[in-house]
């Protein structure tokens, strides 16, 4: 029996650029850890060399809590460490990557909020504030300082090429 393999590899090639084109916020989370910890009913906690990935998405913290309590599909994930980093591949090519003391994940709304000498640069460019919040999805920012700071951008001019 002569089967015809090409057809099958195509399929397999088309399947596989679906999955590659699938937003991080759609796809599964996976954390590791080196210490898990149940603290009460719906709340979990990790510890020590804390990596959660989400496709792209990678976010590396000293300890994380998941709050489940409001539900399936509503958990809050509260990352801390010194610092918490951030790291994503956008659809575009270009790479996000943040960090600050405290990054609080939504799943649900797709926010990321980072707290505590927060840092957020792409495309060359830098913010740094008190607070960043960064919704994934529609990769919209917003920024906030206390009294004693203010919020800087860093504005990277492109280069010219020069015949």
């Amino acid at each position: 029996m002569k089967i015809n393999i090409i057809p099958a590899v195509a399929l397999l090639l088309c399947s596989l650029s679906v999955q590659a084109n699938q937003p991080d916020y759609t796809q599964q989370i996976q954390i590791d850890a080196d210490n898990l910890s149940s603290v009460k009913e719906n709340v979990l906690t990790y510890r020590n060399n804390v990596v959660v990935t989400q496709g792209s998405l990678q976010l590396k913290a000293d300890q994380l809590e998941i709050n489940a309590t409001a539900g399936k599909g509503n958990e809050v994930y509260i990352a801390t460490g010194n610092p918490v980093t951030y790291s994503q591949l956008l659809a575009d090519g270009q790479q996000v990557t943040a960090q600050a003391k405290e990054m609080r994940y939504e799943p649900s709304n797709r926010t990321l909020t980072f707290s505590g000498e927060a840092e957020l640069a792409q495309s060359g460019s830098v913010v740094k504030a008190s607070t960043i919040r960064y919704n994934v999805e529609k990769q919209e920012l917003s920024a906030e300082s206390n009294e004693s700071k203010r919020v800087t951008t860093i504005f990277t001019p492109e280069e010219k090429n020069n015949p």
